[in-house]
């Protein structure tokens, strides 16, 4: 019973150095984990035979010394022992997980009550967590000796932006692909003997990519492929539509040019200044009307066609309201033809136009009856608009 109890105060102490970045094994093929002085003294010189200013090697080096004061001055109750354990050179996590797997390694063959942890010192943040987390750990030796904390930390925070530059492809098409751009200019420039123009060439160039940054261009042009690969055809009823409205919108804008041109064919001499344009205007919109007429009624009526189409398809009453409304624009082309001819000869008359408007007149109402008639005897034929059978003021 004594002998137990002498045990459980007994205390074992872990001397542990840590290498995170695996030094000892990529440099010094030494396999980890090392326990035992032997051990860690054959591959503390075997590291420092590789890399003399290895800062691991220091680390291992005073870890055995610190084993062995510390042996030398015990007390009865203490037990020492000495490891070493590495992680891997890529870091991050993987590297933290060999750590963790090599420290229970040597727990499992010494099971310390506690630990001095011996490092380089740039790696406490991140070797204290992990070895606290499975035995206390009481002390904490730093060894510094060809660099600084700070500046180590300097260099890691700039390699870290650095390989992001490169891999990056967000960043390195601005940090490389620009200054790529600009030394190969610059080589073709040489050759060709147009070093005169060089500096414009690169202005323009360095002034292009801030603009496309700068106003998100990359970003709209991304969009825009995205969208293309994505893109699902709409229903063909939809597709005609669609156009039919661009083809539309072309013969209208296309009217607007053939009545300029008609309007600037027919007045001679061009007017010079504001009096003559104003005395003129009468005519040149009369000019102006007969020469974009034909198009416009064209164009609006092949946009409205397009949604008739489309509403057909769908089953929508409004495609009748959409024949009534063709024939009326269709019609209209004779009213205002004949309007223009009444500015453009104010003595032959308005009889003619007056019949005109009649006759348009008596046609839309007899398109409205149509539409009437025709919905009664196709009411079940639009089924998808039973709540628009209003708009023809029925009932």
């Amino acid at each position: 019973m004594t002998e137990k109890t002498g045990e459980q105060k007994q205390k074992r102490i872990l001397i542990l150095c840590v290498d995170r970045d695996g030094d000892l094994g990529t440099k010094a093929g030494v396999k980890t984990p090392l326990i035992g002085r032997t051990a860690n003294l054959d591959g503390a010189v075997s590291l420092a035979l590789k890399d003399p200013e290895e800062p691991d090697a220091n680390a291992m080096f005073e870890a055995v010394s610190l084993h062995e004061r510390l042996s030398n001055e015990k007390t009865v109750d203490e037990v020492f022992e000495l490891a070493t354990i590495c992680g891997s050179e890529l870091g991050g996590v993987g590297a933290d997980r060999k750590l963790v797997a090599e420290l229970n390694t040597v727990l499992d063959a010494f099971s310390a009550t506690e630990v001095i942890l011996v490092t380089d010192g740039y790696t406490d943040e991140a070797v204290l967590p992990l070895v606290e987390s499975r035995v206390p750990v009481s002390s904490v030796r730093r060894i510094v000796v060809k660099h600084s904390e700070s500046i180590e930390e300097t260099a890691q925070l700039f390699s870290k932006y650095l390989k992001m530059l490169v891999e990056n492809p967000k960043y390195s098409r601005i940090a490389l692909g620009v200054p790529g751009v600009l030394f190969i200019l610059w080589v073709i420039s040489w050759a060709a003997n147009w070093t005169t123009y060089l500096p414009i060439v690169l202005l323009a160039v360095f002034g292009a990519a801030l603009l496309i940054k700068g106003f998100g261009v990359d970003r709209y042009f991304k969009n825009f492929y995205k969208w293309a690969k994505e893109y699902s055809p709409p229903a063909l009823p939809v597709q005609i539509a669609n156009y039919a409205t661009i083809a539309g919108i072309l013969c209208v804008a296309v009217s607007i040019y053939s009545g300029y041109a008609n309007a600037l064919l027919k007045i001679t001499p061009i007017p010079m200044d504001t009096a003559g344009w104003i005395a003129d205007l009468p005519l040149l919109s009369v000019y102006f009307l007969k020469g974009a007429l034909d198009l416009v009624i064209v164009g609006i009526c092949t946009i409205l066609l397009g949604r008739g189409v489309r509403w057909y398809f769908n089953r929508d009453v409004r495609v009748l309201r959409n024949v009534a409304l063709i024939i009326s624009v269709a019609w209209s082309r004779m009213i205002f033809d004949e309007a223009a001819n009444v500015l453009l000869y104010p003595y032959q008359g308005y009889l003619t136009l007056i019949f005109y408007i009649i006759v348009g007149i008596l046609i839309a109402v007899a398109s409205v009856l149509a539409i009437l008639i025709a919905h009664r005897s196709a009411k079940s034929f639009f089924t998808k608009s039973n709540g628009k059978i209003d708009e023809f003021g029925e009932g």
